[in-house]
């Protein structure tokens, strides 16, 4: 007979065999903290113009080059419940605004280090808590103040280039000038009266060789296809999209077909062609010159395209499809019926062309009132083109932002010691503990112009020393100058270094939730894994669905 073991008495004693439980300061609050400050410190030195970019590797074996914080966080696939809830945290913005991922990162480890050395002083959870609340609330009242300007015509492009030039640099420093112009002509020629912007309809077309400089943008749609038929260009196109295949209709019933002789089945197979022909013959009657077609296209329906003189371009996504019909303003037709004038689309110009050794086919609009533009992005490699359209990405969510919200704030750390020094003087004129965690709210401000500092390669102390005695003079604008020598700084707004007010406003918000979150957890219980037949090893070219 087996021995029956007791449990040791106290929590272990309610769960099941194999789960483990942390509980109170040491085991589970610092245990979080280090998770979150390991996971800050990874994306710290990606943060600015200078910062470094990372190598990630996911599980599929595809690799990424880039110092964009939402992409890395993204494939990194982080376990840790507490360093997970940051990483929801910067979702939330990249969602929300679209850019600031990696402020939140920062700004949520800067707070929760802060946060571990007023526990160890002997401050309580809920004091620090309260304190970076209030200091929360004060932040968000105060970043209004310092707001230094607005955007004025949002129609007008050299305005716009210069707003998104600040996202823009921190993803490629060095073409800034360069994309932040192409992305405001893109944005600028789609965004409407009514001044409902859509992301979406800023398109990015990655065609490999050339360099950046020769990435060009155009109104209309570009895709990586060939025409399927003889006829490559059409001026003045009419349009009919069919969502289904270019090919004879089948019947839905199935049937047997009896033939006596040969000439039954020349007659059989000459009907079908009559019938084919019949349909091309409709659709180009009804004035249609091009044919896009979401599925296969047929050898006899193309020999009779071309007989008619009709250019045929085959899509093989459906998404592409749609947005193409919303450009054309046509409808995506599910049977090959000769389509009405309502459902042809209209488009100036349709032709292939060859970009590097890439065959593609342009549908053109010659006007700008366009619903949809493209940005051709070219590159050496195809990393290299992923890191540019996540700078597209940037630029096309900051104009979306300043669509909402026109107010602008200086960037480059001026922001950000300009609210701790306002946070500092509120805290000391607080009584009680929570003094002390509203100073050390306006500390972790400090740790984000202190990034910039490291990562360009110059002393973080005595820039934020240099950048606190400007401010005490009155300069509200003054940030690090990157291109100075050594920690040199110069007033932002001058240099055009802004950034959306509602960036910051967002970022400050979600990274404190964040925070506040892992700091209120005092207990960790996980249960055991559930155990289950493990997944073969070794087979590494086994289909994911099998």
């Amino acid at each position: 007979m087996a021995l029956h073991v007791p449990k040791a008495p106290g929590f272990a004693q309610m769960l099941k065999d194999g789960a483990k439980h942390y509980s109170g300061l040491e085991e589970a609050v610092f245990r979080n903290i280090k998770a979150c400050k390991e996971l800050s410190q990874t994306t710290r030195t990606a943060y600015g113009p200078n910062g470094m970019n990372k190598m990630v590797i996911n599980h599929l074996e595809k690799l990424f080059v880039t110092n964009d914080a939402a992409t890395i966080l993204r494939e990194l696939e982080v376990q840790h419940p507490a360093a997970k809830m940051i990483v929801m945290a910067s979702h939330m913005q990249e969602q929300e605004v679209g850019d600031g991922t990696n402020f939140v990162l920062v700004f949520a480890g800067a707070l929760l280090e802060l946060a571990e050395e007023l526990l160890r002083m002997g401050l309580s959870v809920s004091e620090v808590i309260e304190g970076y609340q209030k200091a929360c609330k004060k932040t968000l009242e105060i970043l209004s103040d310092c707001v230094c300007s607005s955007a004025e015509n949002l129609h007008d492009v050299k305005e716009v280039t210069a707003l998104i030039r600040t996202a823009v640099m921190s993803k490629q420093y060095g073409n800034e000038d360069f994309l932040a112009n192409l992305i405001a002509q893109a944005c600028v020629s789609i965004f409407p009266e009514s001044g409902n912007f859509n992301v979406d309809n800023v398109r990015v077309c990655k065609i490999l060789g050339c360099g950046v400089t020769a990435s060009s943008m155009l109104h209309g749609m570009v895709f990586k296809k060939e025409a399927e038929g003889d006829v490559t260009s059409v001026k003045d196109a009419k349009i009919a999209v069919f969502s289904c295949p270019f090919d004879c209709m089948v019947t839905e019933t199935k049937g047997t077909v009896l033939i006596k002789n040969a000439k039954e089945l020349m007659d059989f197979s000459k009907g079908e062609e009559d019938m084919m022909e019949a349909q091309v013959k409709a659709i180009k009657d009804s004035g249609a010159n091009v044919v896009v077609t979401g599925g296969k296209v047929a050898d006899m329906a193309l020999h009779y395209a071309n007989k008619y003189n009709l250019m045929v371009v085959r899509l093989s996504s459906k998404f592409d499809l749609r947005r193409l019909c919303k450009t054309l303003g046509s409808i995506a037709l599910p049977r090959l019926t000769a389509p009405t004038p309502d459902e042809m689309g209209h488009c100036d110009n349709v032709y292939t062309a060859e970009v590097g050794d890439t065959q593609v086919v342009i549908f053109k609009h010659e006007k700008e009132d366009g619903i949809i533009s493209t940005v051709v992005i070219r590159g050496s490699t195809d990393n290299l083109m992923d890191d540019i359209e996540r700078a597209v990405d940037d630029g096309v969510n900051t104009f979306k932002v300043l669509v909402r919200d026109k107010r602008l704030v200086p960037g480059a750390g001026a922001t950000e010691i300009e609210l701790a020094k306002q946070i500092t003087s509120y805290g000391e004129s607080c009584p009680g503990l929570e003094q002390y965690s509203i100073k050390k709210f306006a500390e972790a401000f400090e740790a984000l112009p202190r990034s910039l500092a490291e990562n360009s390669g110059v002393k973080g102390s005595e820039l934020i020393s240099k950048m606190y005695s400007a401010h005490h003079d009155g300069n509200k604008n003054i940030g690090f100058d990157i291109e100075g020598e050594g920690p040199a700084v110069k007033d932002m707004l001058e240099a055009g270094i802004l950034e959306p007010h509602l960036v910051k406003y967002w970022g400050i918000k979600m990274a404190t939730n964040a925070a506040i979150t892992v700091l209120r957890v005092d207990q960790i219980i996980m249960a055991k894994p559930a155990g289950g037949p493990k997944p073969p090893q070794g087979k590494k070219d086994f289909d994911e669905d099998d």
